[in-house]
């Protein structure tokens, strides 16, 4: 059973920096490109905010991230990482990880609030 563990989340004011942390547990990712999505409040669809290829070295974001935010992974920790910087109050979200294309299976999430 694979489980996915975001963490990293918190109440930051917009300009402010956040580091994400995604761990996979019960099997591994190894070979896959995973992803980091998000879910705005009062949105029911989940957005791809940046996705990296198992090697790192093809490295996507959505145009509203380009420049602030940056993935990475460890693939020895089996663990995934977003940080990010010059945060905005529409960055408020509910981040998540998962593989691409998504697996059935998604985390709780980790909350991100960005205050004025």
């Amino acid at each position: 059973q694979v489980q996915l563990v975001e963490s990293g989340g918190g109440l930051v004011q917009a300009g402010g920096s956040l580091r994400l942390s995604c761990v996979a547990s019960g099997r591994t990712f190894s070979g896959y490109t995973m992803g980091w999505f998000r879910r705005a409040p009062g949105k029911k669809e989940r957005e791809l905010v940046a996705s990296i290829n198992w090697s790192g070295d093809t490295i996507t974001y959505a145009d509203s991230v380009k420049g602030r935010f940056i993935i990475s992974r460890d693939r020895v920790k089996n663990t995934m990482y977003l940080e990010m910087n010059s945060l905005k109050l529409e960055d408020t979200s509910a981040y998540y990880c998962n593989a691409l294309p998504p697996r059935p299976t998604w985390g709780q999430g980790t909350q991100v609030t960005v205050s004025s």
